[in-house]
């Protein structure tokens, strides 16, 4: 209410200046520039009258403590300065929310792309390895051929050759950890304490 008093009291002084402006003598393009004026004004005082008050809402924040703790005070922000992704969104929301298989085929497969070394050295046999590589790279072609929108695959296809040759070769690095290891728990074991040392040879 208080409102709509306030507009019919503005255009009521406004009446009253344009009244007064006719009163003068002035001609109506003068009329319209001093209109023009005017509004201008108008315009700048609803800004400052704007900034004014979000100062003040900040302020009043500021000494209720509710800029206090935030989560990143004093940090880095993440992701800042880094080289700008069109899919920053979406992999954020697929990571806040732990989705999987939900989104664009173009994020699906980058992020196959990045956890198939890890696939392959699952698997128990060439055929295996074969199959899976063939399959991804179907799909990594089936995707660049799709014209539904949404991001660019950039997901490369895997040689399988090549693939077949790194998986062979981090077989062999895991098998010999694992050997390593099982001759140093061997080791280990046969190394009786010290106390047991003792007893044996009193007897």
């Amino acid at each position: 209410m208080n409102g709509e008093n306030g507009a019919f009291k503005r255009r009521l002084e406004r009446a009253m200046e344009l009244r007064n402006v006719r009163a003068t003598g002035m001609t109506a393009g003068e009329e319209a520039e001093l209109e023009a004026a005017d509004d201008e004004e108008r315009r700048k005082r609803k800004k400052v009258d704007d900034a004014a008050r979000v100062e003040y809402l900040i302020r009043d924040a500021m000494a209720q403590g509710k800029f206090d703790n935030l989560k990143y005070a004093g940090k880095p922000i993440p992701g800042l300065g880094e080289r700008y992704d069109p899919d920053w969104w979406v992999k954020g929301l697929i990571q806040r929310e732990h989705l999987s298989g939900l989104g664009p085929k173009a994020i699906l497969l980058r992020t196959e792309d990045a956890e198939l070394d890890a696939k392959l050295d699952a698997l128990y046999s060439e055929k295996q390895v074969r199959d899976l590589v063939e399959d991804f790279n179907a799909r990594v072609i089936d995707a660049r051929r799709q014209l539904q929108g949404g991001p660019p695959v950039i997901t490369k296809t895997r040689d399988i050759g090549v693939e077949l040759e790194r998986w062979r070769e981090r077989r062999a690095a895991a098998a010999e950890a694992t050997a390593a290891q099982e001759a140093v728990n061997q080791e280990l074991a046969g190394k009786r304490p010290w106390w047991r040392r003792i007893w044996s040879g009193s007897g």
